[in-house]
C-alpha cells in the first residue's frame, strides 16, 4: 500500500521594523528598511513641502528627508533624544523617514494582519496597508511606497 506524504504549508512569515510617532505604533517590511540614524545633521530645502525636513549626505548619496508624523497628518512632536531616521529604499533610491522612537522587529503571520479598520480614515488611511492586534494594543502597517508616492 502506498502512502502520498503530504506537505504542509507553512505560513507566509514578514518581519516588521515597529516604530513610534507619538503613542501610535507603526510597523514597515523590514526588507524595505536600508539602516536606522540617530539624528543626522540635515539641511533644509527652501520652499519644499512642509512634510519635508530637508536632505542629509548619507556616505555620499543626498537622502530626502520626511517628518513622518506630518506626512500621515498625526501631530508634530519634537524631535527628542529617542527620534531617529529609518532610511528606506524605494524605487531604488533612500528616503529617510523621522520617527519619535524605534520598537522591535516583529515577526508576523501575513494570515494574522487584518484590513485597516473603517474608523482609521483621512491621510492615515490611503497609507495603512493593515493592522496587527497584540496584547498591547494594534500596529499600523504602513505601505511605504503610497506614503512617499
Amino acid at each position: 500500500m502506498r502512502r502520498d506524504r503530504y506537505t504542509t504549508v507553512q505560513p507566509e512569515i514578514v518581519e516588521l521594523c515597529t516604530f513610534y510617532i507619538g503613542d501610535h505604533q507603526f510597523g514597515i517590511n523590514i526588507l524595505k528598511v536600508q539602516e536606522i540614524n540617530r539624528n543626522p545633521p540635515i539641511t533644509t530645502v527652501p520652499q519644499s513641502q512642509e512634510f519635508i525636513v530637508g536632505v542629509m549626505n548619507l556616505r555620499g548619496r543626498i537622502v530626502t528627508v520626511i517628518d513622518l508624523a506630518t506626512k500621515l497628518g498625526l501631530a508634530f512632536t519634537a524631535p527628542g533624544k529617542y527620534s531617529r531616521t529609518i532610511i528606506v529604499n524605494s524605487q531604488d533610491e533612500y528616503i529617510g523617514l523621522i520617527v519619535d522612537r524605534i520598537g522591535d522587529v516583529v515577526p508576523v503571520n501575513a494570515e494574522k494582519t487584518e484590513p485597516p479598520p473603517v474608523n482609521i480614515d483621512g491621510v492615515l488611511g490611503s497609507f495603512a496597508e493593515g493592522v496587527l492586534k497584540t496584547g498591547d494594543g494594534l500596529i499600523v502597517i504602513l505601505d511605504v511606497e503610497a506614503v512617499l508616492a
